[in-house]
């Protein structure tokens, strides 16, 4: 009987981010992602190629090496390769000599969307892969955008409930709650609503005026706050939250499992009232005093990964939006897509391993092994 994995997952055939657009040169960076490295680069017309980032001859670290052209070349034997993971020059056998064609490595597709470069990272079709969340007020007048990003030693997965918890806010946070203070406190229902790959509600909850001068111009009074939150895959989520009738913040989050224990996240928060860079400033100020509150409580959980059942947390009503998160992630442990990171870990230093890009399901005989993945019914 295979026995239940209890590692933080970590989900391929999902759309990732890899940095910002503007980090993106030419020149190869090397950003790791879902514990694998990988080389990210610009060609020369400008589109965005992201490579795994082992040399197949004797390993080289492609990023430690330089552009020639279009092309990374790995420092150490000066091999090259092209955006599509091909194998384009080996310098030791001359200009004539025949390239093998198993020297490829994996390249995976890319998108630049909302200001960062996201990559696909498993072999899915473009016409089966999950998208990329929607962001609807993006480029639409009245709604004024700006980028915040974070890193914490937590767990994604943590993270990701944390966003869908409705019943910390008063307690995390001491701006947005009476801190269940009042005798008439109780966090009250709300309805799920589904999506593909994820759920999210709305609901109403009583809040205080905010104190912040700047805040202050959008809520000074207490009473019904508007507000809700969602997932879209394992990672995405968005938070709504109407201080006012008029004056409203959206917040799309994208997280990143660099590994079991390292996140970064990228919060693309979007208001329709103090439009302006000139707010910009203050209004990140306070989004970080936010973050920083939930970093304290994502580090210090225990365990630092959901339990394996849910019978090991006596959850409560207002869970409910979790619980339908842990369902969504056994869906995707049944797909196969849940990487081994269990395995992956155990063998560093004597195996590598490579998230399969697309190409694999079209030829065979790659050099790099595909990342073990957890069997169906293995995990929790």
């Amino acid at each position: 009987m295979a026995k239940p994995q209890e590692d933080t997952p970590m989900y391929m055939n999902f759309w990732y981010v890899a940095a910002e657009a503007s980090e993106i040169t030419d020149k190869p960076v090397k950003i790791k992602m879902l514990g694998q490295n990988f080389v990210v680069f610009r060609d020369s017309a400008g589109k965005v190629h992201c490579l795994h980032n082992v040399c197949t001859h004797r390993g080289g670290n492609l990023a430690g090496g330089k552009m020639r052209g279009d092309r990374v070349e790995c420092p150490y034997h000066g091999w090259q390769y092209n955006g599509s993971g091909e194998c384009v020059k080996i310098p030791s056998i001359g200009k004539d000599g025949k390239i093998p064609a198993r020297t490829r490595i994996d390249s995976y597709p890319t998108q630049e969307k909302y200001g960062l470069v996201f990559c696909f990272l498993g072999d899915l079709p473009e016409h089966e892969r999950p998208p990329i969340m929607d962001i609807p007020e993006w480029g639409k007048d009245g709604w004024w955008p700006n980028l915040l990003r974070n890193e914490y030693k937590a767990s994604y997965e943590r993270a990701v409930e944390n966003t869908l918890d409705p019943a910390h806010n008063e307690f995390v946070h001491p701006t947005h709650g009476y801190s269940g203070e009042k005798e008439s406190y109780a966090m009250p229902d709300y309805k799920l609503d589904e999506v593909p790959d994820g759920c999210g509600f709305m609901m109403i909850f009583k809040a205080p005026p905010l104190k912040d001068e700047t805040m202050a111009k959008l809520r000074n009074f207490g009473g019904d706050l508007e507000a809700g939150a969602g997932h879209v895959g394992p990672h995405q989520t968005w938070t709504q939250i109407h201080l006012s009738p008029t004056n409203w913040f959206h917040q799309y989050t994208f997280r990143t499992p660099v590994t079991r224990t390292h996140t970064k996240g990228y919060l693309i928060n979007l208001r329709n009232a103090l439009q302006g860079a000139e707010h910009d400033e203050a209004i990140n100020k306070r989004q970080r005093v936010i973050q920083d509150q939930d970093v304290v409580v994502l580090e210090a959980i225990e365990p630092s990964i959901p339990p394996v059942t849910n019978t090991k947390e006596v959850l409560m009503p207002a869970d409910k939006a979790i619980v339908r998160y842990r369902q969504y992630t056994k869906e995707w442990n049944s797909k196969g897509w849940r990487v081994d990171i269990e395995q992956v870990e155990r063998e560093a230093g004597k195996s590598v391993f490579a998230i399969p890009c697309p190409a694999r399901r079209e030829t065979k005989g790659w050099v790099t092994d595909s990342v073990p993945v957890v069997q169906a019914g293995a995990a929790k």
